[in-house]
């Protein structure tokens, strides 16, 4: 019997030892990053060139994955298809392990189970769903699992019953961010995030009406909680002033930590000028979208002013790209602080609200060109205006 090949033996029989998507650097978590964009959304042509034309030679190991799938962008765009579209939902048993965990909107759903019904209900209530890829970012290998920030826009009109009312026949457009980690054909971890309170507002309902009712339902004691300071303010010391490496070449995950924290802890909101382009292009939730960094740093002062205590923490981050071609990047973050200012949910409360979003990012020649930027508003507004 002949000796088991190592999963580095596979990949160079596979071809994708030499392969120019080979992964040059890791993150702190020890994540590789692709080095180019030889294998992306954009390499492919797009969704439409990918789904009429995938392939069928491999363009790097995936070790357990269906032979169909070329790489990690092709399996990403094809069982979203596959089970959106054409209505497939049962394969989710085969795309997604059997405990998955999956944080969306509502909170960590545990199990395969919860993901096919919750697909029913939305397919259900969208019957002509579609979901086009905008952009996927993707990180690691076959061995450790591929991460993947899948940016989707979603359109489909609503004739029949979804969580939020009966049916309306209003055509929807929205957005969403999907943070996947897979492995052997399978999606183990996913945080899902859809610009929700665009889609209320899109169906017709009353946002902060419902955001009370919502609230009303969720599990009581949020508010007693224990709320100890960020970590932002440790005791009475000031929050660190981050300085750029002295390291040579642009260090990626050094830049966005530095300039997340100096920005949003230490609201140093003059480091906008240095870390964005003049041109900066912003998408957000609920429709937000804007061009130029004063406006970026006017929607920045806008948040902190309804939380002055607002701690920011970066939970996961990626990247693919060179210094030549420029870089994407994914962060997962996670906001905690009280709503104690005025702003555009009304008179402040006291109330605590802890949220998280995703945010992805261009990055040219050293500075972001580029940023869409994802969290679920609809459940921050739950947080104030319950009863």
């Amino acid at each position: 019997m002949a000796d088991k090949q190592s999963p580095a033996d596979e990949r160079e029989a596979n071809g994708s030892r030499n392969s120019p998507s080979d992964a040059v650097s890791a993150g702190r978590a020890g994540i590789m990053m692709p080095s180019d964009f030889s294998i992306s959304l954009a390499a492919k042509g797009g969704t439409d060139n990918l789904l009429l034309n995938p392939g069928d030679e491999r363009r790097q190991s995936m070790r357990g994955f269906e032979d169909a799938y070329v790489d990690i962008i092709d399996y990403i765009v094809r069982i979203t298809h596959r089970i959106w579209e054409e209505k497939d939902i049962g394969y989710i048993y085969d795309t997604y392990r059997h405990n998955s965990r999956v944080y969306d909107d509502y909170g960590l759903q545990y199990g395969s189970e919860k993901i096919v019904a919750d697909t029913v209900h939305t397919i259900n209530a969208f019957p002509d769903i579609r979901l086009y890829a905008d952009e996927i970012i993707w990180a690691g290998d076959d061995v450790s699992g591929f991460h993947t920030s899948h940016r989707t826009v979603i359109s489909g009109r609503n004739t029949g019953f979804s969580r939020y009312g009966p049916p309306t026949g209003k055509k929807v457009l929205l957005w969403c961010i999907a943070n996947c980690v897979s492995l052997e054909n399978e999606i183990f971890n996913e945080w899902v995030i859809y610009d929700t309170a665009s889609l209320i507002r899109q169906l017709g309902f009353d946002l902060r009406e419902l955001a009370r009712d919502f609230g009303n339902m969720m599990e009581r004691g949020a508010d007693s909680e224990a709320a100890g300071e960020g970590e932002r303010l440790p005791g009475q010391v000031k929050p660190a002033y981050l300085l750029p490496s002295n390291a040579k070449g642009f260090d990626v995950e050094e830049f966005i930590r530095r300039s997340y924290h100096n920005i949003w802890n230490r609201r140093m909101l003059n480091e906008v000028m240095r870390a964005y382009h003049p041109a900066l292009q912003f998408t957000g939730s609920t429709g937000r979208a804007f061009s130029g960094r004063g406006d970026y740093q006017s929607y920045i002062l806008s948040i902190l002013a309804m939380f002055p205590d607002l701690a920011l923490t970066i939970d996961d981050i990626y990247w693919m790209g060179n210094d030549d071609e420029g870089y994407l990047a994914a962060v997962r973050w996670s906001i905690a602080g009280s709503h104690r200012g005025n702003g555009i949910y009304g008179q402040p409360t006291g109330r605590t609200i802890k949220m998280w979003g995703i945010s992805q990012h261009r990055i040219v020649d050293g500075a972001i060109a580029a940023e869409w930027m994802l969290f679920n508003e609809f459940a921050v507004m739950q947080q104030i205006f319950r009863d």
